[in-house]
């Protein structure tokens, strides 16, 4: 019985933690974009948090069309699925986060139910590096005051609309429920360079342009790909600070480039799905789980630019996307 309380208090103390370098998950975490270049935690051994996030929507909507009827195999394709109110199926995340050494932490996400995959799927995770206390180098400390880096296969920092959005079962940051209709979201494998100093931000990443990793020989289609495994670049230049003691204001500009991929998921990288179940849908199954989103395709050649604009003042929030 001793053990048993002992372990409980134990995991909620880790869950209690705050590692400064990592974006909260709970409401500390709104209006968070880059993980902040703070340092309160003090490092005194390798330490682990664990955390969740679930969703429980409940939904009612109605739809309706015009459109005439489009005869597929005696199929309608125009007809809609017919809604009532009800519940969604709840989504759930699993976050563990440990410090491994001072300034030196490592993520891992995982999709413990989504509409997209029933089962538990890894989202992505990365080593993160705000210090380099094992290099014992003055030089290096003083570039990691303003500087961090990850590497992993994580969520891609192309532009700032997908720290607002919803993630599968974390939703906290997005003053909706759902995302945009043409979501840019990824996950990729490889490295980011953050660096913030006096509210200006500088973003430079090298990834591998794909949501998974693929070492298959592809042959070339004309027209559409050279079949190679090109790598993307990314980044992103900004100011983000607090003018006064109400007024907050950012400002960011973002581009994505890859010669040329087998897959690029730019715009369709979700594997969590929509919060808007079975609209603008004529059939519900697992192949539609993305229902209200608009996803144009691009998997090979993608050159993508974004721009976005915070301002907040007290109470007031106003975040545009270009």
């Amino acid at each position: 019985m001793k053990k048993l309380l002992f372990t409980l208090i134990a995991a909620l103390f880790m869950s209690s933690l705050v590692f400064a370098q990592i974006r909260p998950y709970d409401k500390r975490g709104v209006n968070v974009f880059e993980n902040p270049k703070v340092d309160t935690l003090k490092f005194n051994g390798i330490k682990l948090k664990v955390g969740g996030a679930f969703t429980q929507s409940w939904q009612s909507l109605q739809e309706t069309n015009t459109a005439a009827p489009k005869l597929v195999s005696g199929v309608d394709q125009n007809k809609l699925v017919a809604l009532s109110p009800g519940f969604n199926t709840a989504n759930a995340n699993l976050f563990l986060d440990t410090q491994l050494e001072d300034g030196v932490y490592l993520n891992l996400t995982m999709y413990l139910s989504s509409r997209h995959h029933n089962e538990t799927w890894v989202k992505g995770g990365f080593i993160q590096f705000d210090k380099l206390p094992f290099l014992h180098s003055a030089f290096f400390d003083n570039i990691m005051k303003y500087a961090t880096l990850k590497v992993g296969h994580m969520e891609i920092n192309y532009g700032d609309a997908h720290f607002r959005r919803s993630d599968n079962g974390n939703s906290i940051y997005n003053p909706f429920i759902e995302n945009y209709i043409m979501d840019g979201f990824a996950t990729e494998i490889g490295a980011e360079v953050d660096v913030q100093h006096n509210g200006f931000i500088g973003v430079f990443g090298v990834t591998n342009g794909e949501i998974k990793g693929d070492v298959a020989k592809v042959a070339p289609v004309a027209g559409a790909g050279d079949g190679k495994h090109h790598p993307s670049f990314l980044g992103k230049i900004g100011f983000d600070k607090q003018l006064s003691e109400t007024v907050r204001l950012r400002i960011t500009g973002s581009g994505y480039y890859t010669a040329g991929a087998v897959s690029n998921t730019l715009y369709g990288g979700d594997r969590g799905g929509s919060h808007y179940f079975s609209v603008i849908e004529n059939a519900i199954s697992t192949s539609t789980a993305f229902s209200g989103r608009f996803n144009p395709g691009f998997t090979n050649k993608i050159s993508s630019l974004m721009g976005n604009v915070f301002l907040k003042a007290g109470g007031f929030e106003w975040f545009t996307t270009v």
